[in-house]
């Protein structure tokens, strides 16, 4: 499994972007990915390469369809594959 830690957000549309970010969460759960938003980022596990760069890219046209001028975007992966990894075998190995 392929964990990412995603965040995305407008620059361009003042402080308050929640409505950017959660078009951009809707369109991650369309997808079926397993994810876990949290208060700065989103997590999720794909089989693949692939379907996390979907998501990333299906997040950020939904915010480009929001006419935003500029868009921030962080992605960090870890795919371990010496063994199966999952958001909650993360969680459990810092418990």
């Amino acid at each position: 499994m392929i964990i990412a830690e995603f965040a995305i957000f407008p620059t361009s549309e003042g402080v308050s972007v929640s409505k950017y970010v959660k078009k951009a969460i809707e369109e991650i759960k369309k997808l079926g990915i397993s994810h876990e938003t949290g208060g700065m980022s989103t997590v999720m596990e794909a089989e693949t390469l692939e379907e996390i760069f979907e998501a990333v890219k299906r997040a950020y046209d939904a915010i480009v369809d929001m006419e935003a001028r500029r868009i921030h975007i962080d992605l960090r992966i870890d795919h371990r594959l010496d063994k199966e990894a999952t958001i909650e075998s993360k969680k459990r190995a810092v418990q």
